[in-house]
C-alpha cells in the first residue's frame, strides 16, 4: 500500500482534496466501517487497526498493525467541535468479539477501553488542547494523557488527531474511590463523585437543577450532570445525595458567611485545586472556562471530604482562538465573562464569582501565579513546550491542511485569520507570552488588601544594634513609595533603599549595607513625607 493516493471527497465548506499519504513519523489509525456510516449515537460495532513502530520510528501504511487490531464501539462525539467542524471527533471504546469492553494500553496509555479522538480543526496550530493537558499535569494530580496520531477511516485520510485518555475514575486517572450500586448509606456513599456544567449533547444527560440563578434576577440555573458514576449507574440515594451536598455549599456561598474561614466555602472546597484551575483557565482565557466542559469530583469522607476542581478538557477555542466576548483579547479575565456576554444562554455561575470577590483567594491566586511563573510556567518553559508540540505535529501537519485546506479560509470562531501554518503557530506563541506578561502585571493589583487606621503603626528598624542587615517595618497604604535615608554622624547620606508596597496593610523591606561600626541616623518617608526617624547602632 506504499504510495497509496487516498481521493478524499470534503464535506461541505472544504474543497476537494487530494492527498499522498504512505507513511508517518506518527502512530498510524485505520478505522474499518465495514461500509456502515459512523453514527451519532449509540456507537456501532467497527474494526481498528494501530501502527506503531516505536519512537523515532516511521510507520508506513503498508506494515502490519502492530499495535492494536481488534473491535471498537466508534460515534461521533461533542457538541460545537461535531456542528461546527466537517473533521468530526470520535468516542471509542477497544471491545472483545462480543461487543464487552477491552482494556488496552493503547499507545503506551495507561489501560482503559474508553479513548476520545480529538479532531484539532479551528484551532490551525494543532496543539492547544495538548498544550493544556501538559500545563495542567505540571500542577494538578492528572489531566488526560494523548498521543497525535493520522487517522485513516477506510481509504479516506482524516489528518491529525489527539487520542486522548477519557476522563474516568480509576486509579491511574481521577483517583476517587469507586462508588458501587449498594453504597447507599455511611461513609461509602459519600464517594467518589465526578460531575460537571457543560452542554446537553453527547451521550445520555441527567443530573439536577441548582436552586440559585447563575446570575442574580436571571430565570438561568445552571444544571450539574452526573459523569461518575454514568447517569444510567447511579443510584438513587446517591443522587440525593450529591444533589444536597452541593445545594448545602451553594447556600452558604449565597450567604454572608460565604468566606469565612471556617465555616465558608473553604469547609466544602480543596481551594488549591481551585486557585490551579483557575489559573489554567485564565492562563489561555478560555472562553468556554468555568461554565462548559468544567468537571469537578469528590472522594469519600474517609478520605477526603472537599470537593476538587478538574480535571481540565476542551481548549480548542481557548488562547485567543474566540472571537467573542472580549476572549480573543490577551488582557482582561476570563472569570469576568459575564460582564461581557452576560446574555449568553451558558453563563458562569455565581459562586464562581463569590469566591473571586474575596480577597484571600485573589491573594492565593496572585501567590500561586507568581510561584508558577518562577518555576514551572516561565517563559522559557512554556515557549519550550509549545515548540516541542509543534515539533511533533510539523512532518504531518501539511497533509492535515491539504485534507482540510482552511489555513487562508476563515473557521468558527477564529480571531486570527489567515495565514500559513507557522504564521497560525506564531500566533499563538504571540498571544500567550502577551497573556503571561498582562497576568504577571496584573497580578501586582489582584489582591491589595484593606487599609484598616485601626492598624496603622509608625515605621519600625529592627534589629538595632544591626550587624549589617537591617529589616524596615510598616503600616502603609498600595502604591505608596517607602524610602529610608541613612545619614553618617557629620550628616552626610550613606545609604538608602525604597520599596513600593503590592497591597495595603502590614510589609517588611531589608537593607543589607556595608558600613562600618558606629552610630547612624536615618529617617523613612512615606510617599516623600517624613514617617519617623531615629538612630541605628551598626556592631559586626
Amino acid at each position: 500500500m506504499k504510495n497509496l493516493w487516498v481521493l478524499l471527497f470534503a464535506l461541505p465548506f472544504t474543497a476537494f482534496s487530494q492527498v499522498a499519504f504512505d507513511s508517518s513519523s506518527l502512530p498510524i489509525v485505520v478505522i474499518h466501517t465495514n461500509g456502515q456510516a459512523i453514527p451519532d449515537e449509540p456507537k456501532a460495532m467497527m474494526r481498528m487497526q494501530v501502527i506503531d513502530n516505536g519512537p523515532g520510528k516511521i510507520n508506513h501504511l503498508s506494515d502490519p498493525p502492530n499495535h492494536y487490531d481488534g473491535f471498537i464501539g466508534i460515534e461521533r462525539r461533542g457538541s460545537s467541535s461535531q456542528d461546527l467542524s466537517d473533521k468530526k471527533p470520535y468516542s471509542i471504546e477497544t471491545r472483545n468479539a462480543d461487543g464487552s469492553d477491552r482494556a488496552v494500553a493503547l499507545l503506551g496509555m495507561p489501560k482503559e477501553a474508553d479513548w476520545v479522538f480529538i479532531a484539532p480543526y479551528s484551532d490551525k496550530s494543532l496543539i492547544r488542547d495538548a498544550l493544556t493537558f501538559e500545563l495542567a499535569r505540571r500542577i494538578m494530580p492528572w489531566a488526560s494523557r494523548y498521543r497525535f496520531v493520522e487517522l485513516m477511516v477506510d481509504t479516506s485520510y482524516q489528518g491529525i488527531y489527539l487520542v486522548a485518555e477519557k476522563i474516568k475514575r480509576d486509579k491511574n486517572r481521577v483517583n476517587i474511590s469507586k462508588l458501587e450500586l449498594d453504597d447507599l448509606a455511611g461513609d461509602s456513599l459519600t464517594g467518589g463523585y465526578i460531575f460537571k456544567l457543560d452542554k446537553f449533547t453527547g451521550a445520555l444527560v441527567d443530573g439536577w437543577e441548582s436552586p440559585y440563578p447563575a446570575i442574580a434576577g436571571s430565570p438561568q440555573k445552571p444544571f450539574y450532570q452526573y459523569h461518575f458514576p454514568k447517569p444510567e449507574d447511579i443510584a438513587n440515594g446517591q443522587k440525593n445525595y450529591i444533589k444536597t451536598w452541593m445545594n448545602a455549599f451553594e447556600k452558604v456561598m449565597q450567604s454572608p458567611q460565604f468566606a469565612d474561614p471556617n465555616n465558608g466555602y473553604s469547609k466544602y472546597l480543596d481551594v488549591e485545586s481551585f486557585v490551579d484551575f483557575t489559573l489554567i483557565n485564565e492562563i489561555a482565557k478560555n472562553v468556554d472556562g468555568y461554565r462548559l466542559s468544567t468537571f469537578f469530583h469528590k472522594d469519600r469522607d474517609s478520605k477526603d471530604s472537599h470537593l476538587h476542581a478538574g480535571p481540565v478538557w476542551d481548549f480548542n477555542i481557548a488562547y485567543g482562538n474566540a472571537n467573542y466576548c472580549t476572549c480573543e483579547r490577551y488582557e482582561g479575565w476570563g472569570i469576568d465573562f459575564n460582564d461581557h456576554c452576560g446574555n449568553d444562554y451558558w453563563v458562569i455561575h455565581f459562586w464562581w464569582n463569590k469566591m473571586w470577590d474575596d480577597p484571600a483567594y485573589r491573594l492565593r491566586i496572585s501567590q500561586r501565579w507568581k510561584q508558577l511563573r518562577t518555576s514551572t510556567f516561565t517563559d522559557a518553559k512554556v515557549m519550550g513546550l509549545v515548540d516541542s508540540l509543534v515539533g511533533i505535529v510539523q512532518p504531518a501537519q501539511q497533509r492535515n491542511f491539504d485534507r482540510w485546506p482552511i489555513l487562508f479560509d476563515w473557521t468558527w470562531p477564529n480571531a486570527f485569520c489567515c495565514g500559513t501554518y507557522d504564521n497560525h503557530v506564531d500566533y499563538l506563541r504571540e498571544w500567550l507570552v502577551n497573556r503571561m506578561h498582562w497576568m504577571d502585571n496584573t497580578m501586582q493589583t489582584l489582591y491589595i488588601g484593606e487599609y484598616d487606621t485601626r492598624r496603622y503603626f509608625s515605621a519600625q528598624v529592627f534589629p538595632n544594634p544591626s550587624n549589617g542587615k537591617v529589616n524596615i517595618r510598616y503600616y502603609a497604604r498600595y502604591g505608596d513609595p517607602i524610602t529610608l535615608r541613612v545619614f553618617d554622624m557629620a550628616g552626610r547620606l550613606v545609604g538608602t533603599e525604597e520599596t513600593i508596597p503590592e497591597f495595603n496593610g502590614e510589609g517588611t523591606f531589608v537593607w543589607e549595607h556595608p558600613l562600618p561600626n558606629g552610630v547612624y541616623f536615618y529617617e523613612i518617608l512615606f510617599k516623600g513625607q517624613l514617617n519617623t526617624r531615629g538612630q541605628i547602632i551598626n556592631v559586626r
